[in-house]
């Protein structure tokens, strides 16, 4: 009997598979992952060979990738559980392990075992953000990540080495802050602390001419100087979500001490 009921079963799910494999993937919104995907394994090569600016550079290219790649899946209703999986498996390589490997050629393996320990920090508060986003999409506020995003976490990794090479500044001189900037930037991704998405931003939607202004203004800031604009633009980013906990619990704090 069980028999029966296991190749009832079994037949059941074939067909469904094999309408699934038919079926196959959307193609712009996964081909725009995988470039962000070749970004980051480009990234790891590069640094492996030294050539840190360009691994830094590459990083940036697949946050941008990653960025297009969501906004145009909604834009064009291709959404899909495979896109999402996918999408995860690309922002590990490329805003885990690569922004981890980066640091660490760059500047902790001077620190020896240490080095290579404290990266492994970030690669780990990456993983685990990107598996909480995914177990938690459907059950947070879409206003606000929870924790630091990968993405942005990786850009303040590469926008700090990308300025410090073009001041000429060496991983070496600055192991010391690589040692605390690296994992404390990894315990901020899996931290409560909430953050901005901008999800609620759509391209759709009408906006006032001064914000097209404004994004031009953005645009011609960032070509000035890439490197340190990009630092400071990240640093914002990471910081911005602290700086507004606080002054959320000290609203709170006065809450209670005018009810009490």
């Amino acid at each position: 009997m069980s028999t029966k009921k296991e190749s009832t079963i079994e037949s059941e799910a074939m067909p469904a598979a094999e309408t699934n494999l038919r079926r196959g993937v959307y193609l712009i919104p996964n081909l725009l992952t995988t470039s962000a995907l070749f970004s980051g394994f480009f990234a790891i090569i590069a640094s492996i060979n030294g050539d840190f600016e360009k691994a830094c550079i590459a990083i940036f290219v697949a946050q941008l990738l990653d960025g297009a790649d969501g906004r145009v899946a909604r834009m064009t209703h291709t959404q899909s559980e495979f896109g999402a999986q996918y999408d995860s498996m690309s922002d590990l390589v490329a805003f885990g392990l690569a922004p981890a490997l980066l640091a660490y050629l760059w500047s902790l393996s001077g620190l020896g075992q240490t080095g290579w320990v404290l990266a492994f920090i970030f690669a780990a508060g990456g993983a685990l953000r990107l598996a909480r986003f995914n177990v938690q999409i459907s059950k947070v506020d879409k206003k606000y990540f929870v924790g630091l995003p990968s993405p942005a976490g990786a850009a303040v990794i590469w926008s700090i080495i990308w300025s410090m090479e073009a001041f000429g500044v060496s991983g070496s001189q600055l192991s010391w802050l690589m040692a605390v900037l690296v994992p404390l930037v990894g315990v901020m991704m899996v931290s409560p602390i909430r953050y901005f998405s901008f999800k609620d931003i759509s391209a759709q939607r009408r906006v006032p001419f001064l914000a097209l202004l404004a994004v031009v203004l953005v645009l011609a800031f960032v070509a000035l100087d890439p490197p340190r604009v990009l630092l400071g633009f990240s640093l914002t980013y990471a910081f911005h979500g602290p700086i507004l906990e606080l002054v959320r619990f000290i609203g709170r704090k006065k809450k209670q001490e005018t009810s009490s």
